[in-house]
């Protein structure tokens, strides 16, 4: 890595330093303990990597290896990295505290590579921020890599924050309480009240469709009546609740309804980070309609 021009060949270096530096990191100190980082705790990182993206673009003047992490040959390795992992992902199964592979969302290689993608993007995009030229060419960029970026980032940070529970509850009996991915039982701002378990069946007395009829009291006061199905939640106060299950032993007859309920504060943002990299897709297709027009 001496010579004046570095190529691919360091990017893919870089990329397996970091490799290598997450295994000893996941030997040493065990996965990425992601409760760690829960609100405000998510916040200040947040704030210290937009630092840290700002000072290796300003660095960049300077360093080489500043200017480098903004240069194709550290992006295509980065990428060529992350999709790897995220395959392997797809491919192995997922495990709450599973080791290794089996939890590929607190692995350090997993964590730091893409932390490093996401370091080349904020300072791609920062990059051509400094160097606007035509809109209709920067414009499509932008929103692409900004809005992935936001996107990555907010969603890796936002998963400490997200909260997944197991609600048991009985016929006519209001429940406040419900077990979290640790089997902790906690009380949650809501409660649930099962009136009403319905289930259609097949002729050969197989589910065909089952769903509750709840009422939902809230501690802010709200009182919201609504039928809950498998496949349509019920949304109250940044919480969604799923029929997950029930007494599969007296069918049709259960009295017990279990609800699955996941808060994800963060959600929105990753959302808004979507919605510009499709808004980027539609700036491209637009110019670039303009273009082969002419």
């Amino acid at each position: 890595m001496t010579s004046d021009k570095w190529t691919m060949r360091e990017g893919f270096l870089m990329g397996g330093g970091l490799v290598a530096a997450g295994l000893m990191l996941e030997l040493s100190v065990g996965p990425v303990v992601w409760e760690a980082f829960r609100w405000p705790a998510n916040v200040v990182v947040l704030a210290v990597f937009c630092a840290l993206v700002l000072a290796v673009f300003l660095a960049g003047k300077k360093m080489r290896v500043c200017r480098f992490i903004a240069s194709v040959h550290a992006a295509i390795p980065a990428m060529v990295f992350a999709v790897a992992f995220t395959m392997v992902m797809g491919l192995v199964r997922q495990k709450v505290n599973g080791s290794w592979l089996e939890g590929m969302l607190s692995f350090w290689p997993f964590v730091l590579v893409y932390a490093y993608m996401a370091l080349i993007l904020g300072v791609v995009v920062l990059r051509r921020l400094a160097h606007l030229g035509n809109w209709r060419r920067d414009l499509p960029f932008l929103l692409n890599h900004l809005g992935l970026f936001v996107a990555l980032v907010t969603a890796t940070l936002g998963n400490a924050d997200m909260q997944r529970m197991r609600m048991v509850t009985a016929l006519g009996e209001p429940e406040w309480r419900a077990i979290d991915q640790n089997q902790k039982l906690c009380e949650l701002p809501l409660a649930i009240e099962l009136k009403r378990f319905v289930m259609e069946t097949y002729d050969d007395g197989s589910p065909k469709r089952f769903a509750s009829d709840v009422q939902v009291l809230t501690k802010s006061g709200k009182n919201i009546s609504a039928t809950i199905d498998v496949n349509k939640p019920l949304e109250v106060e940044g919480w969604k609740i799923y029929q997950y299950g029930y007494d599969t032993a007296a069918g049709k007859d259960s009295e017990i309804s279990i609800f699955e309920l996941v808060s994800d504060p963060w959600l929105p943002v990753v959302y808004a980070g979507i919605g510009m990299m499709l808004a980027g897709a539609v700036c491209m297709f637009v110019t670039g309609g303009r273009r082969a027009g002419r």
